[in-house]
């Protein structure tokens, strides 16, 4: 497609840059509340738990870019410069792979993007409905632009599109918040084209790096919008052009699904968010093995044979190769391993993030073996590519089940009363008795006349 037939950059620009606060309907702000909310809970576990976080705090301090500041970190005792903040808050945020996603662009919009909209909100000293409605925003471009890569086509190029389109989305959100109009938003897209990055290369050894991408994503994106709002001149056409974003990152691109129904269709309404912490194409089938586990009273040793289909996608991320995803030892190995999750489901009834206690367990490596994956075709082509199927074999039966999306799905949302538990499960271990004090403050976000005096320690 020519570059001028969709002028992706143009419109999303005059979206990020133009759209009203008062002009974001009330249930699109209170949904992005409820994503930022979750990922603050994630935030926090990983601060005081995620392995890979020493390293980066020790690298800001090495680097001297550890120095106070006036943005929050949680689950830390201080705050930070706006770059580190949103740095940290990302990469933190992202770690648990326990964060929302968003099945059409398959993308986790909030780690890039809420992080950078919380360290340019309280540079800025924004109110808590400027911050929701630049997290909306930033939601919109990122998602948009993950939908318009064509996600099977960004995959194959062994791109991460929580990184890649998630850098948009974080400098759509800070540049809204620093006050950019439409053609400095276009500048801080096109700094934010010659940033993106994220390599799926951290499949081959468990590796930390889709953590730290994704910090860096946020931090990048804040600075692409730093940058415009102090007038440099960033590339034109930064997404459809010739040598732009689009073109440059797959080759089945469809540049006009990012502005179709811009401003009247909600995209954040489709972000949905993780009963489990561990990559999304797992769920449906961990959803599935639950059910079977609860319905026929199953237990672990009962089991003989799992079989589970996945989208190709799903294949690529948990499936392949299968000796190793059957042998995960690091926490990352487990976030992508559906034989891991299936394990873990059958023989504690649950996934949650305490559950990697059980990684190397020979009991559960001889339940791995018994999982098998492989790409089913009929689940592709479908809306979303989520789903799963399963065979079980168990005392001599076999049971079978097709989940056409896992759970948390827009039209399966977790209630209030089940976004506090997943928050309460995550913070308490860390926050003690401030995990409800926090998830007071963020209840009343939107209602903050400034975000940095709202999170001030008292």
């Amino acid at each position: 497609m020519p570059p001028s037939e969709t002028p992706v950059t143009a419109t999303l620009a005059a979206f990020a840059a133009g759209t009203a606060t008062e002009g974001v309907p009330t249930q699109v702000s209170e949904r992005a509340l409820a994503l930022a909310s979750d990922l603050v809970g994630s935030i926090v576990r990983a601060a005081g738990e995620a392995e890979s976080t020493p390293a980066v705090l020790a690298m800001l301090r090495r680097m001297g870019l550890d120095s106070d500041g006036p943005c929050t970190v949680f689950g830390l005792n201080r705050r930070y410069g706006a770059a580190a903040a949103a740095l940290l808050n990302g990469t933190l945020g992202h770690s648990l792979d326990f964060d929302d996603t968003h099945a059409d662009s398959s993308l986790h919009p909030s780690a890039p993007v809420v992080p950078a909209a919380f360290a340019a909100a309280e540079l800025t000293d924004a109110s808590g409905a400027e911050l929701l409605a630049a997290i909306v925003v930033g939601f919109e471009v990122a998602c948009r632009l993950g939908m318009a890569l064509d996600p099977t086509a960004h995959y194959a190029r062994g791109f991460h599109p929580t990184a890649t389109a998630g850098t948009f989305g974080a400098a759509a959100a800070a540049g809204r918040l620093f006050g950019l109009n439409a053609a400095q938003m276009e500048s801080a897209f096109g700094v934010a084209a010659s940033q993106a990055s994220g390599s799926l290369q951290f499949l081959e050894n468990g590796a930390w790096n889709k953590r730290y991408q994704v910090g860096e994503a946020a931090m990048k994106g804040l600075m692409a919008a730093s940058l415009a709002a102090e007038g440099f001149h960033g590339a034109s056409q930064a997404l459809e052009g010739r040598h732009g974003f689009l073109r440059g990152y797959s080759d089945g691109a469809d540049p006009a699904r990012a502005v179709a129904g811009l401003g009247e269709t909600w995209e954040t309404l489709r972000i949905g968010v993780k009963p489990y912490p561990a990559c999304r194409y797992t769920h449906a089938a961990v959803d599935g093995l639950l059910a079977l586990r609860a319905r026929h009273d199953l237990a672990a040793g009962d089991v003989t044979r799992v079989s589970v289909g996945l989208h190709r996608n799903g294949m690529a991320l948990v499936g392949d190769p299968a000796a190793a995803k059957r042998r995960a030892r690091s926490i990352v190995d487990g976030q992508f391993s559906m034989p891991f999750a299936a394990a873990i489901a059958l023989t504690r009834g649950r996934f949650g993030w305490d559950d990697y206690d059980l990684l190397g367990n020979p009991q559960i490596d001889a339940l791995c073996d018994r999982v098998e994956t492989f790409r089913d075709e009929s689940l592709e082509g479908l809306i979303h590519p989520f789903g799963a199927t399963l065979a079980v074999e168990a005392r001599g039966e076999r049971l079978s089940l097709r989940i056409p999306d896992p759970s948390g799905e827009p039209d399966t949302f977790p209630d209030a009363a089940a976004r506090a538990a997943k928050f309460d499960a995550l913070a308490t271990p860390v926050l003690n008795a401030g995990s409800a004090a926090l998830q007071a403050r963020l209840a009343a976000l939107a209602d903050a006349p400034s975000v940095r005096a709202h999170f001030a320690r008292p």
